[in-house]
């Protein structure tokens, strides 16, 4: 009984540090912010967090998380494993790119804990890369890709995915301007080509199958 209330209390807290996150951002919320809204001291807000950056953490894991529902429910889907690949990267990268343009104070948060090297960032690639991994080894149970060590080709394409979903070099992309979606298509069919698939962006059809067999990397990708 204890414990679920201490839960919920913590729950309580990190709805207020988010409310307060999205709406003034993280650096200029304070915990006596968080506290006063909750009707409690700065020093029992402490009692459930053991720093500030502990919620500062936890919060940008509940964001982390809305993007691994987003993938998981894609990679559950029925599809190929190339579909499911392509589709996975493409949703991640959207939700950096859109979380930039339209949640700023969010952005900024995950590049805190990009830049700071924070254990929830760290939690939350090993947490993609799983989601890759599961993928490539369903494709080559089926036979699309040849991997003999799924969670290495895995490591390998979160590397390289990098420019394409970390917080400061997606920021950089969208203020530049710079067309992400063709640059996304050629790295994803590259990928699938590296796995012993075939992939088409849609500008040669006849050279190469068709992702899928029914759409396009430029079908899948914006």
């Amino acid at each position: 009984m204890v414990e679920l209330e201490a839960e919920t209390t913590r729950e309580r807290i990190l709805d207020v540090a988010e409310e307060h996150f999205r709406h003034i951002g993280f650096q200029k919320t304070t915990v006596a912010d968080i506290a006063r809204c909750l009707g409690m001291s700065s020093a029992n807000i402490y009692r459930f967090f053991p720093s500030r950056v502990a919620i500062d953490a936890s919060v940008c894991g509940r964001f982390f998380m809305e993007s691994i529902k987003v993938v998981k429910s894609t990679a559950c889907v029925c599809g190929s494993a190339q579909t499911k690949l392509a589709k996975t990267l493409t949703l991640l990268h959207q939700k950096r790119k859109t979380t930039f343009v339209e949640e700023k104070r969010v952005h900024d948060l995950m590049v805190a804990a990009a830049g700071e090297n924070w254990e929830i960032n760290k939690a939350h690639t090993d947490e993609v890369v799983a989601i890759i991994e599961a993928i490539i080894r369903d494709g080559t149970v089926s036979g699309e890709f040849v991997a003999e060590d799924p969670g290495r080709e895995a490591r390998s394409i979160m590397t390289a995915f990098t420019p394409f979903y970390h917080p400061v070099l997606v920021e950089q992309e969208v203020r530049q301007g710079n067309d992400t979606g063709a640059r996304l298509r050629d790295q994803i069919a590259f990928f699938i080509r590296a796995l012993g698939g075939s992939a088409t962006d849609g500008r040669h059809p006849g050279n190469e199958r068709e992702l899928a067999g029914t759409a396009s990397l430029r079908d899948l990708i914006p």
